[in-house]
């Protein structure tokens, strides 16, 4: 199979016109491709495609994808490169049309972009599938042409580590439990030996750091905590200040005492998102070889209701003496991510950034549009910013204000309570105030990634399922920092 792009025209009737490839393709025809594009119907609209049979004897099947406007660049109001998304749009449209035709091959016209569209080929040909025993066809994208053969295999190696975490976050809690989440992460790893260490931390270790609120989380489980720490140590300096990324791990939320509601509660295998995303995109730094160190951590527990487990009401303590009264036990992220925060700040790192599936409220607040990122850095805000409109796996800025610290700090108990006595109201925002109260470094972002959790069809060139979001905008952030360090 070939996937070529045509941009649409000026005019509204005019003729679409090719890509380069889509040219050098239609020569190779005599001009067939083009004429067949004319009759074949109206002008071809963005993201649409139109199937070839029988045009030359190498490519026996052509589909051509409609990649918008030509030099589209980056749009200001979607705060995305229009360009990018359009070429991964719409060869994961193509690619999809030559699976369903069974042909184990394509090789996909670059596009002007040849890393943007290796991502919309590799992105949207994944499915989870693993436990059927029919199987969609394998289909293997390769680059039509040999240029831009670099940018392809970025492009690759980005969308392999968002659907890694697209993996982690769609297989059943039975499959992936603490332990098996670290074991699978520790494996992808192994091939980079030399320059990563990973730390599979038992119950007991988290007993001796103090991390009383991650531990009063796990104990309502049988299944035991984990706490995995990873080092990626490539910068120049192995004592250069590190990134530390931090990831909420709960391999199944079922709220606690505090019971979800049973519709829907399946998808609760995926709450470990913040851990998958932040975890695969280590495993995608050391695949590109990104030139900096980065610490990895990932409390992984389930949150369970038994005899053991915490009740509405109950106080504990985290690792940094604060005493936190439990007053709804289905908000128990924070409870592992204000350890885990604590902990990060051993490594006096340039950067901790933390990503959390932490609560419905930022769900109801961006919907699936973009990460809602909680940050007291404009620094560390631009570098994120920048990576997302790039990857169009965007992130929106929001408030860290005082007035939401005090509805947790106001608790009748404890010093915190683990949500705003306002419940309801700003919870998103919250739940940020609330990390906030652990962390004392200056450079640190929250990113709240719930409302991205899965996709419906709002992000067409991802299937229906857990969207491993946004995993591409962190490898791109790690990049963009790895750059700073050498300038």
């Amino acid at each position: 199979g070939l996937v070529l792009g045509a941009y649409s025209s000026e005019q509204d009737e005019g003729a679409a016109q090719l890509t380069s490839a889509g040219d050098a393709f239609d020569r190779l025809v005599s001009g067939k491709l083009r004429e067949l594009l004319t009759v074949c119907g109206p002008p071809l609209k963005k993201g649409k495609m139109r199937l070839f049979h029988g045009l030359h004897q190498d490519f026996p099947n052509v589909v051509v994808v409609g990649l918008g406007k030509k030099n589209a660049g980056v749009n200001d109001q979607e705060n995305w490169n229009e360009d990018k998304e359009n070429i991964r749009a719409a060869v994961a449209v193509g690619c999809r049309q030559i699976q369903d035709l069974e042909i184990p091959c394509v090789e996909v016209d670059p596009c002007g972009d040849a890393q943007a569209a290796a991502e919309g080929a590799v992105l949207g040909l994944h499915e989870y599938n693993e436990l059927k025993q029919k199987k969609k066809p394998v289909v293997t994208p390769q680059l039509h042409g040999s240029a831009g053969s670099e940018a392809w295999q970025k492009g690759v190696i980005y969308a392999e580590g968002q659907n890694l975490a697209r993996y982690l976050m769609e297989a059943p809690a039975n499959y992936v439990t603490p332990i098996k989440f670290a074991e699978y992460i520790e494996q992808k790893l192994r091939s980079f030996s030399s320059n990563v260490k990973v730390h599979i931390r038992p119950e007991s270790w988290i007993a001796t750091q103090q991390m009383g609120a991650f531990l009063s989380v796990a104990k309502g489980s049988a299944e035991p905590p984990i706490f995995l720490e990873i080092h990626y140590l490539s910068g120049a300096n192995a004592n250069d200040s590190p990134l530390v990324f931090v990831g909420k791990g709960v391999t199944f939320d079922s709220g606690g005492i505090s019971l979800k509601p049973s519709s829907g509660m399946d998808a609760m295998r995926a709450d470990m998102g913040g851990a998958a995303t932040v975890c695969s995109a280590i495993v995608t730094a050391a695949a590109l070889n990104l030139p900096l160190n980065i610490i990895g951590l990932a409390p992984l527990c389930e949150n369970m209701p038994s005899g053991k487990a915490n009740k509405p009401g109950d106080v504990v303590r985290a690792k940094n003496g604060k005493t936190i009264q439990v007053d709804n036990t289905d908000a128990e992220g924070r409870l592992l991510l204000a350890d885990a925060l604590c902990y990060a700040h051993n490594f006096n790192g340039r950067a901790i950034v933390n990503a959390a599936t932490l609560t419905g409220a930022m769900d109801v607040a961006l919907g699936s549009a973009a990460t809602g990122v909680f940050t007291n850095s404009s620094w560390l805000w631009n570098h994120l910013y920048e990576a997302s409109v790039l990857t169009g796996d965007r992130v929106w800025r929001m408030p860290l204000f005082e007035h939401y610290t005090k509805q947790v700090t106001d608790c009748p108990l404890a010093d915190l309570s683990n949500i705003g006595k306002y419940s309801r109201a700003g919870g998103a925002c919250t739940a940020a105030a609330f990390l906030k109260e652990f962390v004392t470094a200056s450079h640190w972002a929250h990113l709240d990634i719930a409302g991205v959790m899965s996709n419906k069809d709002e992000v067409p060139y991802l299937r229906k399922g857990m969207a491993g979001r946004p995993t591409r905008t962190l490898v791109e952030f790690a990049a963009r920092l790895s750059q700073d360090s050498q300038n």
